[in-house]
């Protein structure tokens, strides 16, 4: 038997579609089987593209290093997330002023878009010139010098170049900058409706922190979508090669601190206050007998005390487990 709605689901129904909850045509749509309109460019299951934040964890890992050294500062770097654009969407979300670098991917098809917002400019900038990293007077809203695109040039190089290691274990790349564009409205790197996959990283130089992001048309991803699928060799990147050959000189030009008890002696506070010039201190221990060697405050090395070029030294007899 069919069902019949009654008065209260019918005003109930009416109500949703007045205020917008319920669309006529969708539904019935759905009821009959009828065909509905597709966006070709703006499908939802383009943007689902596998293992892709895995290449940002493999960069994130390299530009760290890359960053560090070129600041003499400590950077972190960590992803904001990812979603995807219609580039128009895209464009008219970024700040202003932003500082945009236009870069092609060969062999992939297209060009692609990193940008950096204002803070994170003047950060960098105030570093490499030798300041202490303050991204400028708050509220600061003015466009970037020739001299600070310039600088901000030779950033997104080093990323680019952080960015083919990266990719390599998917796809060998040759990453170059075409230009580099303050604003959004010279850049068209693909139509405004087509589809961007973006990346939000936060770059973090002490105390200042800035946003990067990127932004690769679905388009120039495509091609290499299975190869991300299969996920090949992704293991791999986890590890950065050269991390420990980089670590291991780092760590031979340490300072550490090194110190040699010669013994104990214990005294009554009042001896204490009563010490002068050319008092002595009986210790614990003999002249000859074998002292420990303490590097950071941890028992290392045994040792023999003596002099050598008339200076006081030890010579190190063993090591202590």
């Amino acid at each position: 038997m069919e069902k019949i709605l009654s008065k209260e689901e019918i005003e109930s129904l009416l109500a949703a579609i007045m205020e917008g909850r319920i669309e006529p045509e969708k539904e019935l749509a759905a009821a009959t089987g009828r065909v509905s309109a597709y966006d070709l460019f703006n499908t939802e299951h383009q943007a689902l593209v596998p293992n892709l934040d895995v290449i940002y964890d493999s960069f994130i890992r390299y530009n760290r290093v890359t960053l560090s050294n070129r600041l003499r500062r400590i950077v972190e770097i960590k992803k904001l997330g990812s979603r995807p654009y219609k580039f128009d969407d895209f464009l008219q979300s970024l700040p202003s002023p932003v500082c945009m670098g236009i870069f092609k991917i060969d062999p992939l098809k297209g060009a692609a878009l990193i940008t950096m917002d204002s803070n994170l400019v003047f950060t960098l900038v105030d570093s490499i010139l030798g300041g202490t990293g303050t991204p400028g007077l708050t509220g600061e809203n003015r466009m970037f010098t020739s001299i600070e695109l310039r600088l901000m040039e030779k950033i997104v190089k080093d990323v680019l170049q952080d960015m083919e290691k990266s990719w390599a274990h998917i796809q060998n790349t040759k990453m170059s900058i075409l230009r580099m564009e303050m604003n959004p409205r010279l850049v068209t790197i693909v139509p405004p409706e087509y589809q961007v996959i973006t990346m939000s990283l936060e770059i973090q130089v002490e105390e200042f922190t800035g946003t990067m992001m990127f932004a690769i048309p679905y388009m120039t991803i495509e091609p290499v979508r299975d190869k991300l699928k299969t996920g090949t060799q992704l293991d791999i990147m986890a590890i950065d090669p050269q991390w420990s050959s980089r670590l291991s000189s780092e760590l031979l030009d340490a300072r550490v601190e090194l110190t040699v008890e010669l013994g104990e002696a214990m005294i009554t506070m009042d001896d204490l206050l009563s010490l002068s010039s050319g008092d002595t201190i009986i210790l614990n221990r003999d002249c000859q007998s074998e002292l420990n060697v303490k590097v950071e405050g941890i028992d290392k090395f045994s040792a023999v005390p003596g002099a050598q070029h008339g200076n006081k030294a030890i010579r190190i007899s063993g090591m202590l487990d």
